[in-house]
This record gives structure tokens, C-alpha cells and sequence, in this order.
């Protein structure tokens, strides 16, 4: 119960917000899980193709499909401001968006 406590802290969420949060990062985490291997599945690789295709093909799908599924998963629960400013720093640290002034 401790890490929860320093978890609303550190996001400076209630305890509903927190629960909320921590369903969409769960509901993310499998559904991506689910659609890259259905993706690889879809193109063709099995088991027996080589584990770089299959792997690379897998984790193209879950860093970038992640990023687009937990934007989406968000907003059902009401949690996509939460989230957006979660994916500006990621961005940001990719270079890929500008620091905001």
C-alpha cells in the first residue's frame, strides 16, 4: 500500500485517478500484447521463422502501437490529459516534439 501512497504522490492523483491510471496501463499492456502477435501472426511469421523477425516485427508493434493504444484506452476512463502529458515526454525525449514554453 506504500508504493500506491508514493505512486498518488509523485502524480499528484487521488486514489480513483490512480486506480483508473493503473487499469488503462493494464488494458494497454494486454491488448498490445494481443494485437503484435496477432499482427505477426496476420504477416505470416510462426514460431519456427526466425526469432529477429518475429521479435523486431513485435517490438516495432509494442513501442509504437503502445504509445497510439494508451492514448485511446485513456479516454473511456477519462484519464487522456493524464496520459497525453505521460506521451509529450516520452516524445520529447525522442526529439520528436518540441519542449513547450
Amino acid at each position: 500500500l506504500e508504493m500506491f501512497e508514493k505512486l498518488k504522490q509523485h502524480w499528484k492523483v487521488s486514489g480513483t485517478q490512480l486506480f483508473l491510471i493503473l487499469c488503462v496501463f493494464a488494458i494497454t499492456g494486454t491488448s498490445t500484447a494481443f494485437i503484435s502477435k496477432a499482427i505477426t501472426s496476420w504477416v505470416g511469421l510462426t514460431p519456427d521463422s526466425p526469432l529477429w523477425q518475429r521479435a523486431g516485427l513485435r517490438g516495432l508493434v509494442l513501442i509504437f502501437g503502445y504509445q497510439f493504444i494508451i492514448l485511446l484506452v485513456s479516454i473511456p476512463f477519462g484519464q487522456f490529459h493524464f496520459f497525453w502529458k505521460y506521451e509529450k515526454k516520452i516524445l520529447r525525449r525522442f526529439g520528436l516534439m518540441k519542449k513547450e514554453n
